[in-house]
């Protein structure tokens, strides 16, 4: 009866653990095996992050300061995981084809639940914006995407964050997660 009663407290503060990991400005995202899932968001419901520090950090390497304007914007933070042998490719678009979104992620362990801008260090960081000039061969459309790939056997948290330009905090968007396992 003690043992019982000792694993049942403990299953419950565990489930309470793992809802709770997560900070409320982050919305959790279930990504599916071999299938895409959209969420629909709005840069109103982010905030302004003045300390993009965390970014050009070499321990981080996800975007250099000298493109800091883009991401000065409102940010709106989600999450995820990436499970063994998987490629997670992460897209975000505007719902106005003149917007302009940036979009970040960055992967962690599977028991770490860092956010920007505390984020001392981590695994890989991607990033994606607004192009300063046309690249040779190649057309830039508002539709914004990064990749993560996970060869090993370990699932990894992964951090999305959607932001826009300096001045701009509102804006309404579909994020895209696809997960090929």
């Amino acid at each position: 009866m003690k043992k019982t009663l000792i694993f049942l407290i403990t299953s419950l503060f565990t489930v309470g653990v793992l809802h709770a990991q997560w900070p409320s400005n982050v919305t959790t995202v279930e990504s599916k095996s071999n299938d895409s899932v959209i969420v629909s968001g709005d840069l109103a419901k982010g905030v302004l992050m003045e300390d993009l520090s965390w970014a050009a950090n070499s321990s981080n390497a996800c975007f250099p300061a000298t493109q800091n304007l883009k991401f000065r914007g409102n940010h709106v933070l989600y999450a995820t995981s990436i499970p063994p042998r998987s490629i997670l490719t992460i897209s975000v678009t505007p719902t106005d084809a003149n917007g302009d979104l940036s979009i970040y992620g960055y992967m962690m362990g599977n028991n770490e639940y860092r956010v920007v801008p505390n984020l001392p260090s981590c695994i890989s960081c991607e990033a994606d914006h607004k192009w300063d000039r046309p690249w040779k061969g190649k057309v830039q459309t508002s539709e914004r995407k990064i990749e993560f790939q996970n060869p090993t056997q370990n699932t990894y948290n992964i951090v999305i964050g959607v932001a826009a330009p300096k001045d701009v905090i509102t804006g309404q968007f579909n994020l895209k997660i696809k997960l090929k396992s």
